[in-house]
């Protein structure tokens, strides 16, 4: 037997480049060690075997020597085979490329043993570092990231650097590069942000690339325009990573989008006296079109700055009275808070003196080309005579349908329904058109021509399948906030029958349902414990029970107060989370004093109203009245210290911030 084994030792010699034996409890240091391995290193057995420590470990390169340490720190804790490149530093000076895969193994005497095999990859390595040179040398960028969800760059060529216009870093100077590495998102502008993710997403799921041009933030600020591909593949370690090429396309997209502007502008001067060409990036404003009458010919096709611009103009044409309105209509586009109504362009209108001096009536309007460029347009308009036809009539509709159908129901709404499945709203009470998401003043424009279902129902709680399911089978139930009662409903609609005319019209009425039966209120009543989980996904529970949001956004306001840890939200700050790519104004200030009105409803409901604070529009949560993870992981407490496990808020992709500060503290 002792024979065998010593055949196997000699085998090992001859044949295994690097073979070691690791005792794995502390202190860890090598048991054994091949003759090959002597010889790679030129030292002898005994310069590398001490039952204190391990020698071996000062042979690895000091930049390595982390990564080393980490190899071996994932080894002792699970019992699994991994593998490791680093290098090593031979006695005589030189360095060595090695890949160590290490094998562990429990012995009858409780010690843990890792039987270590060396391959040499100095020639592997010298080849992907001209691969290196050549990712530095092509014309296209090209980056290698981690599948987090806030990716880190562990590679990136000098062709992206350019592109990105990274400035060469001097002393005491910000490193911006490393900034960037350390988060990919923040070379994505925030509008883009989302769809980025989610791009990423889908290629990490179905490990099938994803193509296409972007926008993306130089370090300068300035934007580029790149197309290239993203792909999942796996790196030496075995670890998943995300490998990008692009190709940079501004100057191209740039001429591309003159000349579309060039076609877009003379189209629009055949309907407007005048076109302004907005650049924010630049900060700069002019005027690209007008008459050759007009004040601002002199000026044609000449930069100004945005500020002094305005305020020349409206100190000099526009009548007194309009000219606050006017200004705050430029600020609220200039701030991003502006947007139009059902997808149209934001209008206003004003007088002003015209090339003659006489006062004349003009309407403005502004077109949006992209982020940084928009046009704004105005023209003069003529007294125009509003059509009472429709107005009689839709108030005839009204009027009999308050007669003869709201007496016996909660809610009414009709539509016509196109043979294409679009619809036309004829009527609505009030309460029905909060149901669909729209107040009465946005809900009288949808009545002059058809929408396609999908953008019809964007705005309800109701899911376009729901609404779909309720025209087909002419009956469903849906959950419904009163907003003069302040109070969730349960409310049953019923559809009238499809006629067999192609272009039909449906009746919709609603009922009310009983919610909670008496024992459930009660037994909510009785346990009042409010549990909160955000390590995963966001969830809220009262007792064992979890809370049923019936509103998506109100339950993400909520994990957005538990987020910010007891400090008030301001109205515009929470906007700015739940709608991101919505700039704050009164139409999203609305829906956002719906969705707070629905969080308070449904706390209210489960009797722990108390749990979040309200004053003048800012909210918070009382983190004294709730147990939460995060809370409790945040503590410092030994009991919570294994609490956090790698993911937090999964439901919602602005909690990756927090994401990020849990990592590091991990670290």
């Amino acid at each position: 037997m002792n024979k065998v084994l010593q055949n196997m030792e000699e085998i090992l010699d001859l044949q295994v480049c690097g073979f070691h034996q690791y005792v794995l409890n502390p202190p860890v240091h090598l048991n054994y060690v091949s003759r090959n391995l002597c010889d790679l290193l030129g030292v002898e057995e005994d310069e590398l075997l001490d039952e204190g420590q391990d020698l071996y470990a000062q042979k690895v390169h000091p930049a390595d020597r982390e990564r080393y340490s980490e190899f071996i720190h994932r080894i002792r804790l699970k019992k699994q085979s991994l593998t490791c490149d680093y290098r090593l530093v031979k006695k005589d000076g030189s360095v060595i490329c090695v890949r160590d895969t290490i094998t562990p193994r429990r012995e009858e005497d409780g010690s843990f043993i890792g039987a270590s095999v060396l391959t040499p990859v100095t020639d592997l390595k010298n080849e992907n570092n001209e691969l290196r040179f050549l990712h530095d040398t092509v014309p296209c960028g090209f980056m290698r990231y981690t599948c987090e969800k806030q990716p880190r760059i562990t590679y990136i060529n000098q062709k992206m650097i350019e592109i990105l216009h990274f400035p060469q870093v001097k002393n005491g100077e910000l490193d911006y590069l490393e900034m960037y590495k350390s988060n990919i998102f923040l070379m994505i502008p925030m509008e883009e942000r989302r769809k980025f993710s989610k791009q990423l997403n889908q290629v990490f799921a179905t490990e099938v690339p994803a193509a296409g041009d972007m926008a993306v933030l130089r370090c300068d600020g300035t934007r580029a325009r790149v197309f290239g591909w993203v792909t999942k593949t796996v790196n030496d370690e075995g670890e998943a990573e995300f490998q990008s090429v692009c190709m940079d396309i501004t100057e191209r997209y740039k001429a591309r989008q003159t000349s579309e502007n060039k076609r877009y502008i003379q189209a629009l001067a055949d309907v407007y006296d005048k076109i302004f060409e907005f650049n924010l990036d630049a900060n700069t404003v002019k005027c690209i079109y007008c008459d050759d009458n007009s004040s601002f010919k002199p000026v044609e096709n000449i930069a100004m700055q945005i500020d002094d611009a305005l305020d020349k103009w409206l100190t000099a044409a526009v009548a007194r009275e309009n000219r606050d309105s006017l200004r705050h209509f430029f600020l609220d586009f200039l701030q991003k808070r502006m947007q139009g109504t059902d997808g149209e362009p934001p209008k206003i209108a004003y007088d002003a003196l015209s090339s003659a001096g006489s006062t004349k009536h003009y309407t403005g309007v502004i077109i949006k080309v992209d982020e940084s460029n928009s046009f704004y347009c105005c023209r003069e308009t003529k007294e125009i005579v509003e059509s009472e036809v429709l107005k009689a009539e839709n108030d005839q509709l009204k009027g009999r349908m308050r007669d003869l159908v709201l007496q016996f129901s909660d809610g009414l709404a009709a539509f016509e329904i196109s043979p294409e499945g679009a619809v036309k709203p004829l009527y609505a009470s009030e309460n029905v058109c909060e149901f669909f998401g729209y107040t009465k003043e946005e809900w009288l424009p949808l009545t002059e021509r058809f929408t396609p279902l999908e953008n019809f129902i964007a705005y309800s709680e109701a899911t376009y399948e729901d609404i779909a399911n309720l025209l087909r089978t002419g009956e469903a139930e849906f959950t419904y906030f009163d907003y003069q009662t302040e109070t969730e409903r349960r409310i049953k609609a019923i559809c009238s029958e499809k006629e067999p005319t192609p272009n039909s019209s449906r009746y919709v009425m609603l009922y009310e349902v009983d919610g909670n039966s008496a024992e459930e209120k009660q037994k909510l009543q009785e346990n009042r414990t409010v549990s909160i989980r955000t390590f995963g996904y966001f969830d809220v529970f009262v007792g064992e029970s979890p809370i049923a949001f019936r509103n998506k956004k109100a339950k993400e306001l909520f994990a957005l107060l538990v987020d910010r840890k007891g400090g008030y939200v301001t109205s515009e700050e929470a906007i700015g989370f739940l709608w991101e790519d919505e700039p704050v104004n009164t139409l999203t200030l609305s829906r956002y004093r719906k969705v707070a009105l629905r969080l308070k409803s449904t706390l209210e409901e489960y009797g722990i109203s108390e749990v979040i604070e309200a004053v003048d529009g800012k909210r918070r949560i009382v983190m004294e009245k709730v147990d939460c993870d995060l809370y409790n992981y945040l503590s410092g407490k030994e009991e919570y210290a294994q609490l956090f496990k790698g993911s937090y808020l999964t439901n919602y992709s602005w909690g990756e911030t927090t994401l990020g500060e849990l990592m590091n503290n991990q670290n």
